[in-house]
């Protein structure tokens, strides 16, 4: 007689929005597929990102509650769905700022199986400053599962947790054969995520094309996404002269066409996880062009193999790496010819066991 599966609950913020939310419907791929029975739970409603396995979406049941209302009676449901499906194993995927709302949260998770995501270089929007809060609220855990090794080092470092251990997040499902691109420029470089200026920083990425020309060389900057700051941005083009050289397209939900026709990829952080777009692009072959900043680039691009690394902050030595790309064919074909072979310990494979090895101990 087969053994029955063994439940997990995926607990994330939404299934849109942003990597995080991307990586949590990924992650549920993986679990499928290495045999557990996996239960998608988001507290708000975009749902955007494919996933696998079932799904409580408690943003939608609870839509017309009035907010005050809103946030109890998604405990209450969030429990008895826990209890309901005898899950006993939960990866915790969601921002944990609120202090109430995690003692709250804590009462809820009782003494099931936990696993912590951190996502983020910054801390604040997972554990809280207290060591001593941190430890009451999260000294159950059986991993803090951190997205670069640049985290899990902070970790160990402010809160002196030991059960920690660095899983990157993988390459997604990038198709074998991807279609031609259409509709969009001949030349190109891209960017494609969240518009969220205090994250991402397009004010630098704006002004470094600025500084670069390229334009003059026949190259658009396409932003591909979607977020709150996207009145912003278009703002800020306009007032750089840049709107015949910046174009904004909407997300997609298989981006893969757009990133592999670019001639290369760029990120402007003040601050990443692990992002996905950096693999993603280095996957289908096209080089990156990243800021240095905490955490995850310096962890996959090799300057000069894959892509470049260039000083955060600093819009002309951004410009420079723009042109050095484009003038320079040797090193763009290098960093090309290396890029998909770069990201092979990112692969879905290589990822899936490692969250294999965690889970079965």
């Amino acid at each position: 007689m087969n053994q029955p599966k063994t439940k997990i609950a995926i607990i994330s913020h939404a299934l849109g929005g942003g990597g995080a939310e991307r990586f949590g419907g990924l992650l549920s791929f993986i679990l499928t597929d290495l045999g557990y029975d996996v239960h998608n739970i988001i507290l708000n409603e975009p749902q955007d990102y494919d996933y696998s396995g079932s799904l409580l979406n408690l943003g939608k049941m609870y839509r017309n509650v009035p907010e005050w209302k809103r946030k109890f009676l998604k405990m209450m449901a969030l429990r008895s769905y826990l209890k309901d499906h005898n899950i006993n194993t939960i990866i915790d995927n969601r921002p944990r700022s609120l202090l109430f709302r995690e003692w709250v949260t804590k009462q809820v998770f009782g003494n099931r199986k936990m696993y912590f995501l951190i996502q983020n270089y910054n801390l604040k929007n997972y554990l809280p400053k207290s060591v001593f809060l941190a430890k009451w609220f999260y000294g159950n855990a059986e991993k803090f599962i951190c997205v670069s090794k640049a985290i899990e080092a902070k970790v160990r470092d402010l809160y002196h947790f030991k059960n920690t251990v660095t899983i990157y997040n993988p390459t997604n499902l990038v198709p074998k054969d991807i279609p031609d691109a259409t509709g969009i420029p001949e030349n190109y470089i891209l960017f494609f995520g969240r518009f969220d200026e205090k994250a991402k920083n397009f004010t630098l990425m704006l002004e470094a094309f600025s500084v670069s020309a390229i334009y003059k060389k026949g190259y658009t900057l396409i932003l591909m996404g979607e977020g709150p700051d996207e009145h912003s941005i278009r703002s800020e083009v306009g007032k750089r002269n840049l709107d015949d050289y910046v174009k904004i397209i909407a997300y997609q939900k298989n981006p893969f066409s757009i990133v592999k026709k670019a001639k290369y990829t760029i990120l402007t952080s003040r601050f990443e996880g692990f992002p996905l777009s950096i693999g993603e692009s280095l996957a289908v072959g096209t080089p990156v062009i990243s800021v240095d900043c905490k955490s995850g680039p310096s962890e996959v691009i090799t300057n000069k193999e894959n892509g470049l690394l260039i000083e955060n902050h600093n819009p002309e030595a951004f410009a420079k790496a723009m042109n050095l790309l484009i003038d320079n064919k040797e090193l763009y074909q290098h960093c090309k010819n290396n890029a998909s072979k770069s990201v092979a310990h990112l692969s879905l494979e290589a990822v899936s066991k490692r969250w294999q090895q965690i889970l079965s101990q």
